[in-house]
């Protein structure tokens, strides 16, 4: 890999500041909390402090979200209580799918900020996406779409009813 040095980029990047709130208004997950439709909003649980949800442009089939109530911008901006339980969120989320979907693996990431990524930079989320060998294909390369097997209703209802039992792939780990 070659690299191009340009010191210059850091003055630059310096310029910008980092907003220390979420911006003013509501995230899409607080109108969805606030609507209190858990399934017009594909909300799949909710806890005490975050809650899970499905991702309405997903990756793949079974992309979940999960939430801190509490609209902030950066993980560091989270309590430690949060952190952890986003994080036993996305093991729950995991566990779950492992049972409705069998996927053969997981991408879980969290994009911090517009230039990261974040398609809703003003209010932190974790991403949970299940992953099968061969899951790429020319679908998304050549047609700009992604194909989602199955309806996100039904996925719903599947994914609600392994997290409500605390799913025996939870209880085995």
């Amino acid at each position: 890999m070659e690299r191009l040095w340009s010191p210059w980029r850091s003055a630059y990047m310096e310029t910008f500041k980092k907003p220390k709130k979420a911006p003013r208004g509501r995230s899409v997950f607080t109108q969805a909390l606030l609507a209190r439709d858990d399934d017009r909003h594909y909300i799949v649980e909710r806890g005490e402090r975050c809650f899970t949800i499905m991702n309405l442009y997903p990756y793949n089939s079974g992309h979940l979200m999960v939430v801190p109530y509490r609209q902030v911008a950066d993980l560091r901006d989270l309590t430690g209580e949060e952190l952890a339980e986003m994080m036993d969120g996305v093991r729950r989320c995991m566990s779950a799918l492992d049972e409705v979907m069998r996927p053969q693996g997981f991408n879980v990431g969290v994009n911090v900020g517009r230039a990261a990524g974040a398609g809703i930079d003003g209010h932190v989320h974790i991403h949970v996406v299940p992953r099968w060998n061969g899951d790429t294909n020319f679908m998304p390369v050549l047609g700009k779409t992604k194909v989602i097997s199955e309806e996100m209703g039904k996925t719903l209802k599947s994914l609600r009813k392994a997290l409500k039992k605390g799913s025996p792939a939870a209880r085995k780990r």
